[in-house]
C-alpha cells in the first residue's frame, strides 16, 4: 500500500472517531448483551453502534505512556529454557496499570515471549512447577513428546503443557522451529491441571459465530465488527488464570470495534502475520509481527487494531483475570 492509500485510511478513521457522531454523547455507554459467553466479547460488539463508544474530556498521565505497554522481541536479549530454546521477552511481569519499566505489564501471566529451536537440536528432559505454558507455532517442524504422547508441530499448532509433565521438543527439520510462548501460573487455590498436554491444529479450531443479531458485524466475522475468531484454548481445556487463547483474523482494510477494558482484564495482542496499526488510547502505532501490547485496563483507555494493507493479518490473542473474577460460564466449542 502506497503512503498516499495509507494516510487517506488513518485520516478517514480520525475524522470517524473524531467526529460529533463518536463523541457527541455524555451518558456511558451499557454494553450491548447478546450471547452467554464471558470470552471475547462472546462473538458480540461492545456496544449497540458507533454513535455509544464514549469518549472522556480528561485522562490519567500514565494511560498517554502508551509506549511502556508495547513490547518487542527484537529489542530483548536473548535467554536460554530447558537447555537449548533461546527465548526473547515480549511482554514481563510488572503492573498493568503503571509499569515502571517498559513491556513490564503482566500481573496475571508470567510471561509472554518468542523462542526459537536451532535446526536439529532438542530441548533437555524439563518439567514445569507451579506453571504452564502455551505454545503457538509460527514455522519449522518438530515434534514435542509428554506422558508417552507425541505431538507434530508445525505451522499453527498450539500445546498447552500442563505443569509436572516431563517433556522434550526436538526440531525435525533444516530450519529453525519458531514459536510463542505464553507462560501463567497455576498456584490458584483450587486450580486442577491437566495430567497430558492437549494439542490443537488452528485448521481445526472451532471459528466463532455471532451470539445475536447485530447489523455491525461483518459478513464472516464473529464480533467487534471484523474480527474472525478461531479459539484454541479456553478454560474448561484447563487454563489457569488465562480466560482465552485464540487466533484473530482482519480482513483487508478493515479494523474492529474501538472499546476500553475494566480493571482486571490482560488482553494481549500479539502480532502474527502483516503490518497493522494499534489504535491506543486516541494514539496510533504501527505493530509488526513480533510485537505485542495490552491497552491499559482502566475502562476509559480505548483500543482496536486497524488492518491498512491488501492482505489478510492475524493476532495471536490472550487474555487473563485475576482468579476471583473467574468465569463461571463458558460457551461449548
Amino acid at each position: 500500500m502506497s503512503k498516499t492509500t495509507l494516510a487517506i485510511v488513518i485520516f478517514t478513521f480520525l475524522a470517524f472517531m473524531l467526529s460529533p457522531l463518536a463523541v457527541a454523547q455524555t451518558a456511558p455507554a451499557a454494553p450491548i448483551q447478546t450471547g452467554n459467553d464471558p470470552n471475547y466479547g462472546g462473538g458480540r460488539n461492545s456496544f449497540a453502534g458507533p454513535s455509544l463508544i464514549k469518549y472522556v474530556a480528561g485522562r490519567d498521565s500514565d494511560d498517554r505512556r502508551i509506549d511502556m505497554f508495547i513490547g518487542d522481541w527484537h529489542e530483548s536479549m536473548p535467554r536460554h529454557a530447558d537447555g537449548s530454546l533461546v527465548l526473547r521477552d515480549i511482554l514481563t511481569k510488572g503492573d498493568n496499570l503503571g509499569p515502571t519499566q517498559k513491556a513490564a505489564i503482566l500481573q496475571y501471566t508470567n510471561f509472554l515471549a518468542h523462542a526459537i529451536l536451532a535446526a536439529h537440536a532438542s530441548t533437555t528432559p524439563s518439567r514445569l512447577n507451579n506453571q504452564q505454558e502455551v505454545y503457538y507455532i509460527l514455522g519449522g517442524a518438530g515434534k514435542l513428546t509428554a506422558g508417552g504422547a507425541v505431538a507434530d508441530l508445525h505451522k499453527g499448532v498450539a500445546v498447552l503443557m500442563p505443569p509436572n509433565l516431563e517433556f522434550t521438543m526436538r526440531n525435525t527439520g533444516d530450519q529453525p522451529l519458531t514459536m510463542y510462548i505464553i507462560n501463567e501460573p497455576t498456584t490458584r487455590a483450587g486450580f486442577r491441571p491437566n495430567d497430558k498436554m492437549l494439542v490443537i491444529d488452528e485448521k481445526d479450531a472451532h471459528v466463532r459465530t455471532p451470539s445475536g443479531t447485530d447489523p455491525y458485524i461483518v459478513p464472516g466475522a464473529s464480533g467487534h465488527w471484523g474480527h474472525v475468531v478461531r479459539e484454541l484454548f479456553a478454560p474448561r481445556d484447563g487454563l489457569a488464570n488465562l480466560r482465552s487463547v485464540l487466533t484473530v483474523e482482519l480482513k483487508p482494510l478493515s479494523l474492529g470495534e474501538p472499546h476500553p477494558h475494566r480493571p482486571g482484564a490482560e488482553e494481549i495482542w500479539t502480532s502474527v502475520e502483516g503490518d497493522s496499526l494499534a489504535w491506543m488510547s486516541a494514539e496510533l502505532r504501527l505493530q509488526h509481527p513480533g510485537m505485542a501490547y495490552m491497552i491499559r485496563p482502566d475502562t476509559t483507555s480505548t483500543h482496536t487494531n486497524i488492518n491498512f494493507g491488501d492482505t489478510t493479518i492475524k493476532f495471536l490473542y490472550s487474555v487473563s483475570s485475576p482468579p476471583p473474577e473467574r468465569p463461571a460460564v463458558v460457551a461449548p466449542r
